[in-house]
C-alpha cells in the first residue's frame, strides 16, 4: 500500500498500545480538553477503548489502521472494507497538535486506499451533537445522508452524559 505522505503507513500489532493511549487522549479524559475533536463532554471517563478492542480490529483481512508518525505515532485512523464502500473510524490526532494539518492528510490517505482497494465511498458514523466536527467533514466533502443511528452504552467506552446518536457521513470517490 503505497502513499502520498511518507509520515502514513499501516499499523500492525506491535503499534496496539500506541494507537490505544492516542485514542483515549484524543477522546476522553482532561488530555482530550486541549484539542478540539474531545467527547469528554459527552462521555463521563478516561477509556475510548482498550488494546483488546484495537488488536481485534486489526485482525480482520479487510480491516487497517492507518498511522501518521513523526518520531512517534500521532494520528491514526481505522478503515474498514465493507462490499464498494470503506467504513472510516477512530481518526485521531494527538491533542496538543490538532488543527496542524495531520487529519486532514489521513482523511485524504484514507480516501486513497478507498480507491486503491475499488472502493466508490467512504463512510463514518459522527455523534449527531458534534456539529463543529460534522462541518469539519463536510468542508471536505461528506455530507450528512439523514440517517441516524443508536449510540449505546458499552462496558468500555465510558457512561454517556446524554442521549447520543450517530450521524451517517458520506462521500463519493467516483
Amino acid at each position: 500500500m503505497l502513499f502520498s505522505d511518507p509520515h502514513i503507513s499501516l499499523a500492525d500489532l506491535k503499534d496496539v498500545a500506541t494507537i490505544t493511549a492516542l485514542l483515549n487522549s484524543a477522546y476522553r479524559g482532561e488530555a482530550s480538553q486541549s484539542g478540539w475533536t474531545t467527547e469528554a463532554h459527552l462521555i463521563a471517563g478516561d477509556v475510548r477503548t482498550n488494546e483488546e478492542e484495537v488488536s481485534l480490529l486489526m485482525r480482520p483481512p479487510d480491516t487497517v489502521f492507518l498511522k501518521y508518525t513523526e518520531n512517534e505515532i500521532v494520528g491514526c485512523v481505522n478503515l474498514q472494507k465493507h462490499g464498494e464502500r470503506i467504513y472510516l473510524g477512530m481518526l485521531s490526532v494527538k491533542p496538543q497538535i490538532q488543527g496542524g494539518g495531520i487529519g486532514k492528510k489521513l482523511l485524504h490517505a484514507s480516501e486513497q486506499f478507498a480507491i486503491q482497494n475499488s472502493c466508490n465511498s467512504v463512510y463514518m458514523t459522527v455523534i449527531s451533537v458534534r456539529h463543529e466536527l460534522i462541518n469539519w467533514y463536510k468542508r471536505h466533502g461528506y455530507s450528512d445522508k439523514g440517517e441516524r443511528k443508536p449510540f449505546e452504552e458499552d462496558e468500555v467506552s465510558g457512561r454517556h452524559q446524554q442521549k447520543l446518536e450517530f450521524a451517517v457521513l458520506q462521500k463519493k470517490l467516483f
